[in-house]
């Protein structure tokens, strides 16, 4: 097998993907900002990078493509929760950054990977899970869980556009839910907020149980342009949550955020 990627492979459930796959032999590239953490596993190729950055996402795009022309799959794990506001260098709000701006680059910018698992998204339905369409960047009102919600959703939106954009290719985008899964939750939270996260820590799935559906996804890509699972039943694309006229309408709006950003 060729190159796995794994964005947030140091920690949680991208460290548990990366060590599956080094065991069985593979190359494996994880993706992170910790070096300490990385050294753990010292089998994988590490590219250590702040993806919350474009400038960053775009350096490991390139340094992906170059150094590994054979890409199998794409896995983006990279997640981080802030109970603040934050705001990157590049003046994007960190959620939208972080868990949503960096997998539209990688998605988009990495060559033909087989298969991209997108681990995000709220389940289909959840009220908050909404695009902010005049306050993308959360300026109003800031809620963490709202922020997180929202990149979920945005999430849902780009597998559909990518798949649009690329229905000929041999790319096929996954979009998995993983439900409650015990892994690392890494973030900044308030009192009430890290509560919920000790609850999900103590009775969520064991993290071997929760990266199950992201495996079988891996080894055998569904054959349809783009599939959604929660976490390993299927979810239907004909729901609210995959609108197609939602889904252009971000990835123009994205491209057009991301045009002061580019060389």
């Amino acid at each position: 097998m060729t190159a796995i990627v794994i964005t947030g492979g140091t920690d949680g459930m991208g460290r548990a993907l990366a060590r599956t796959y080094l065991d069985r032999g593979d190359t494996v590239v994880i993706v992170g900002r910790d070096p300490v953490k990385a050294a753990t596993l010292p089998e994988a190729h590490f590219i250590r990078a702040d993806l919350s950055l474009v400038a960053e996402n775009r350096r490991v795009i390139e340094e992906i493509n170059d150094r590994y022309p054979a890409v199998h799959a794409l896995v983006l794990c990279a997640r981080y929760f802030r109970s603040t506001r934050f705001v990157t260098a590049e003046g994007f709000e960190g959620t939208f950054a972080l868990d949503y701006l960096s997998r539209f680059l990688l998605s988009n910018g990495l060559d033909r990977p087989r298969v991209i698992v997108n681990v995000s998204g709220p389940a289909p339905g959840v009220p908050v899970g909404r695009i902010h369409w005049n306050d993308l960047m959360l300026e109003r009102g800031y809620d963490g869980v709202a922020a997180q919600m929202q990149a979920g959703r945005a999430n849902n939106l780009l597998g559909v556009a990518f798949a649009r954009r690329h229905a000929a290719g041999p790319t096929r985008y996954v979009l998995i839910n993983p439900g409650p899964v015990s892994t690392s939750f890494a973030g900044e939270y308030d009192p009430a907020t890290a509560a919920h996260v000790a609850a999900l820590k103590r009775y969520g799935a064991p993290v071997e149980e929760g990266i199950k559906p992201i495996i079988a996804c891996v080894d055998a890509p569904p054959a349809e342009p783009l599939s959604a699972f929660l976490p390993d039943a299927r979810i239907s694309l004909s729901n609210p949550s995959f609108t197609p006229g939602d889904a252009a309408r971000l990835d123009d709006l994205t491209r057009y955020l991301l045009r002061p950003q580019e060389n």
